[in-house]
This record gives structure tokens, sequence and C-alpha cells, in this order.
């Protein structure tokens, strides 16, 4: 086997309400599947039960913790197990995120914007479907400004949301806007292998948007939004060839909050199982 190089950077635990299985029977699949590591990347808390239905409680956030930690322990020597974060970008929460984000030491944090939540129905939802979309591209742009994140998580994710009215040509020129105000803050973005899964079944973001975004030279994060064990690095071998066919010459990943780079050549023959799962 070639030398063990990737990471799976988006993984949850059950302590979001919609994931099963332990850090550790996820690390077991990531050692399996040839990679390197495991970034631990649950929910994160919210005040004031904002979503509480689908993350962890502010009180949970020093077991989450230790959970991780113990699956560190437990696989080190074998699987490289580390503490990140996916944390939702909601405009009035920064001050909350700067001290979640200090509270620990995070090696990786995804930045989202979660269009299905209440709480942006609530605030930006409209009759027109194609103005929502144009809203959630400017709220990307608005989570690569704010500092606080290493990466953007499935970053066309609204088009599940808005399947009947997607139609990505009549907002080309928002998307690229968007970027160019992410490209400008050197932040990675994210393709996530879990959108062929989802109601328009192809990876996050669509292939168009991959290109503007290499165009740019925006680094991307690959991840399979596992939420059990299962899914780890699920269809990485698809997504390398997919950012190798939109002009990508190489895939990232952060430690320490620090980005990372290796080549896709040498990504696609790490993996143990390099081809669709």
């Amino acid at each position: 086997m070639s030398e063990r190089l990737l990471f799976e950077t988006h993984s949850h635990t059950p302590l979001c309400k919609h994931a099963i299985g332990s850090p550790s029977e996820y690390a077991a699949v990531a050692e399996a599947r040839g990679l390197r590591g495991l970034l631990v990347t649950c929910h994160n808390p919210m005040p004031d039960g904002f979503s509480a239905g689908v993350r962890m409680r502010p009180d949970q956030i020093d077991e989450y913790v230790d959970l991780v930690a113990l699956a560190r322990d437990e696989w080190l020597g074998r699987v490289d197990v580390r503490l990140g974060l996916e944390a939702d970008y909601f405009p009035g929460y920064e001050t909350w995120l700067e001290r979640q984000l200090s509270s620990a030491e995070f090696h990786y944090v995804l930045g989202s914007v979660h269009p299905q939540i209440d709480e942006f129905r609530q605030c930006y939802w409209a009759a027109d479907a194609t103005e929502v979309q144009r809203t959630y591209f400017r709220l990307l742009a608005e989570a690569a400004e704010t500092g606080l994140f290493d990466c953007l998580a499935h970053p066309d994710l609204i088009k599940n949301m808005t399947a009947e009215d997607w139609q990505p040509t009549k907002i080309m020129d928002d998307i690229r806007r968007s970027l160019d105000r992410i490209a400008a803050t050197g932040m990675a973005m994210e393709l996530n292998t879990s959108g062929v899964n989802k109601l328009i079944a192809e990876m996050n973001p669509f292939p168009k948007m991959l290109a503007e975004m290499s165009d740019r030279g925006i680094p991307v994060c690959i991840g399979a939004d596992a939420h059990e064990p299962g899914r780890v690095a699920d269809r990485f071998g698809d997504a390398l060839r997919l950012l190798e066919s939109t002009g990508y010459q190489a895939v990232s990943f952060f430690l320490n909050r620090k980005r990372q780079e290796i080549s896709i050549d040498a990504a696609v023959a790490s993996l143990a199982e390099p081809a669709s799962s």
C-alpha cells in the first residue's frame, strides 16, 4: 500500500442527534480505506435553542472534546484522530463563535450555511426561489469574510432545498461574485461527496462551480460528511478525479488550523479503495 496521506475531513458524532457511531468506529473505517487520519467535525452548539434538534447542547462541548480525545488515544500510531468542528455561520452570532472556537484546540473549523434550518427560513426565505439562492451565496461570501473558518462546507447546499427552481446558469454571475469575495480571503472550500445521495444527485458543489473555484485558485478539501462510519471516505476516488477534471492539481486538508496540500495523483494512489463506494 502507498503511504497514507488523506484525512476524512467531515464526520459527525451522535451528539448532533442525527448521526450514529463513535469516533473510534469512524477511525476503523478510515484505517481500512487507507486514510492517514480522521477530522471529527460535529455540529457546533448554538445558544438560545438555535436549531437545537440537529446539534449538541452548549453544555455538551466538553463531552464532545473528551469523546474525540478518547478516540485519538485509542488509535494513536494507526489513525490520526483530530478535533474539529462544523460551525454555522448566521449573522449576529459571530461573537458567540469567536468565544467557542477559542475554548478548545480545534484543528479544523468548517463554516456552514444551512438553508434547511428554521432560522434561515424565517429570516431569508422568499417566494422567489432564485432570490433565496442569491442570498445563500451572498451569505457564503460573508462567512468567508469573517475569518472564523478554515473551509466552507457543501457550498451549493441550497440547490437541494430549491431543487425545482435550480437553474445555476441563471445565477452564475452571483456565484462568481461570491467566489471572488471568497478567493480574496484565502479560505478553502469543500467538495462534499454526500451530495450524490441528495435530491440533486451530484457532489457539492456542482462541476461548473468547481471549475470557477479552480480558476480563482481557491483550495479544496474533500469530505464525505459522514453521519455513520460506513460513509468515511465515500467516493473519495471519484471526488479526486472530478477535481482534476475541473483544473485542480492538488487537494488540501487542515491540521492545527494550517492548510496542508498534496498532489491529486499521490492522493489517488494512497487510497485503499479509490473507486466509488
